[in-house]
Order: C-alpha cells, then sequence, then structure tokens
C-alpha cells in the first residue's frame, strides 16, 4: 500500500474538536435559517396590515369575481333579450372556449350533429341541462324563446340555417 492511497481514505475531520464544532453547526446554520425566514415572512404581513393603502390593496385583490344585485322590476319592459346578448352572457363562457366538452361556436362539425337533431330537440335539452351545462345554462331568469334564439345565434355561427323562433304571444 503506498502513501498516496492511505491519505483518500481519511476524513476531513481530524480532532475531536473539530468534530464537535461540525455537529454543533449543522443545527445551528439551520435552525438561524428558519429563524430569519420566519421573520421576513411574518414581517412584511405585520407591516403590510399597518398601512391603510396596503389593506385596500389587500382587499381589492380578495374581492368577489361577481357580485349579485337585487333591484326593482323594469328590467321586463325592455323587451326579451337577443340571441346574441345571451351568447355574450352566459353560453360564451364554455361554447366560445369549447369548456367542459361544449361545443364550440363555428365548430361546424361538432354543430352540425346538433343541428341535425332540430331546434325543438336542443331546446329540449338546454331547458333541461346536458353534460356540465345546468338547466338554461345556468341563468336563472331566461326564457325558453330567449333559450331558444340563444341556440339558433350559435347554430347559425356554426354554420347552421335554423330560423329565428317566433316571439311568444303577449298574454294580457
Amino acid at each position: 500500500m503506498s502513501a498516496t492511497d492511505s491519505h483518500e481514505h481519511e476524513s476531513p475531520i481530524k480532532t475531536p474538536q473539530q468534530l464537535i464544532v461540525v455537529i454543533v453547526l449543522s443545527f445551528v446554520v439551520p435552525i438561524i435559517g428558519i429563524i430569519l425566514i420566519a421573520q421576513l415572512v411574518l414581517g412584511g404581513m405585520h407591516g403590510a396590515s399597518d398601512s391603510s393603502s396596503a389593506q385596500e390593496a389587500l382587499a381589492q385583490r380578495i374581492k368577489p369575481v361577481a357580485e349579485v344585485s337585487i333591484s326593482e322590476g323594469g328590467g321586463a319592459a325592455s323587451g326579451p333579450r337577443t340571441g346574441d346578448q345571451i351568447v355574450k352572457a352566459a353560453c360564451a363562457a364554455c361554447h366560445a372556449t369549447g369548456a367542459a366538452n361544449a361545443p364550440k361556436i363555428g365548430d361546424n362539425a361538432a354543430w352540425g350533429k346538433l343541428i341535425g337533431r332540430g331546434l325543438n330537440d336542443l331546446l329540449a335539452s338546454a331547458i333541461k341541462g346536458k353534460g356540465a351545462m345546468p338547466a338554461k345554462g345556468g341563468v336563472a331568469d331566461i326564457t325558453d324563446f330567449e333559450l331558444a334564439r340563444a341556440i339558433v345565434t350559435m347554430a347559425n355561427q356554426s354554420g347552421g340555417s335554423l330560423k329565428e323562433p317566433a316571439a311568444p304571444k303577449a298574454s294580457k
């Protein structure tokens, strides 16, 4: 065995004092790191709660996505909504992107299969809901006439030639 072989297997720690220093540092360094990180996180959060502009910024970031507004009647006086209005307000969320396997507006192949079933069948499916789509597309105040207009609008934008449904007769 040569002199170089015996040096290859030696430890960098040669004395008991060096071993004690390494053991102490292996505990102290991570603890100091954890304390510094905790102070950074807690100090940043504590400082933000002191200023009113920071509180306003926080409130803005966590505000709800939508708000519900209840008002007096009068919306119905303007008449039924158009198919475009309904599509933009409710249907486009899924039918513009194809979310939840909804047929995309403009996808002639997907809509061609549906259009072949006829408007009445499509309307019945939309009223009851189908797959991930809730009943009436999730629009609680939509009339069957408005829903039919929205279906015709989407189908016709996707290669169909469905006729606009006749407006319901006003009851007195």
